[in-house]
């Protein structure tokens, strides 16, 4: 029997109310700094409610930023990065369940080296090989372009596992009655795997959007045209150095900008996404 106390339910609110508002009040901060003129954002004490300069701001951001030296409308940075987040997420996707499919139902010399050796990459992640990597785009004149972007970061020994792990819980029973049915290996990935894969497909595309649409640091290296910079870039890009003055009403209006689509993909796929990560019904 569980003991109810009221008290320990308020406190457990309390915390979590307390939460947050720890982590809203920066957004909150961002967003009240996005709706007024740069100067006002700048003064002590700064304003702690909504100016009147939303539509100006947030249009001068979308459509084409004032500062002088970076135009780069964000809604073009924005489109860069969701290209670059959907490829990587679907081809990472893609190419680890295609992966594990043959290291799991394949019989082929040397099936344990190869799975270890993918295994093995993660001890090389992209900052670790970054020189030789972008060396090999550079060569293949990739640079400034999505492919450059995309490629080096779509392939994922991680997803590779956890799919592995997945297909070794699959009863034989079901590959056996695919087969006397008369379908083939591509019939059976795409008819069986596939469907019982989709909560995990789900919960790895929510992860692999958002660490895509992060990226900083290849993109940084990869993009010397302002046509080509994702919104983490353009973000950094808009900070002026020494003493010139910054927008920062355009900049924060940004930063907020960027935040939404990897909310939305959370928010929109929050069931699957727990599913995932938590289903043992396999």
């Amino acid at each position: 029997m569980i003991d109810r106390r009221p008290w320990l339910t308020v406190l457990s609110h309390a915390v979590m109310i307390l939460g947050v508002l720890i982590v809203a009040f920066p957004v909150y901060l961002a967003f009240v700094a996005s709706t007024h003129q740069p100067d006002a954002i700048v003064q002590a004490p700064m304003p702690l409610l909504p100016g009147d300069n939303f539509w100006n701001t947030y249009s001068a951001a979308l459509f084409g930023g004032s500062k002088e030296g970076f135009n780069t409308s964000v809604a073009r940075m924005m489109w860069i990065s969701f290209v670059t987040a959907m490829v990587i997420s679907v081809g990472k996707i893609a190419i680890s369940l295609l992966s594990a499919f043959a290291i799991v139902y394949f019989r082929f010399p040397f099936k344990m080296l190869c799975f270890w050796a993918i295994f093995v990459t993660l001890m090389l992640p992209v900052e670790v090989r970054i020189l030789p990597t972008y060396k090999v785009v550079a060569d293949l004149g990739l640079l400034n372009s999505y492919a450059g972007l995309t490629l080096p970061l779509i392939a994922s020994a991680t997803a590779t596992f956890l799919f592995r792990q997945f297909f070794l819980t699959v009863p034989d029973e079901l590959v056996e009655a695919a087969r006397v049915d008369g379908a083939g290996p591509m019939r059976f990935f795409k008819d069986v795997l596939v469907p019982l894969s989709r909560t995990s497909i789900a919960a790895l595309f929510v992860i692999q959007f958002i660490y895509g649409w992060n990226q900083y640091l290849w993109p940084l290296l990869m993009t010397t045209s302002e046509d080509m910079y994702p919104v983490v870039i353009g973000i950094k890009r808009m900070l002026a150095g020494g003493e010139a003055a910054n927008d920062w009403n355009i900049i924060m209006a940004t930063a907020l900008l960027a935040m939404l689509p990897p909310a939305l993909v959370v928010m929109l796929m929050q069931k699957w996404f727990v599913k995932g990560l938590v289903d043992t019904e396999k």
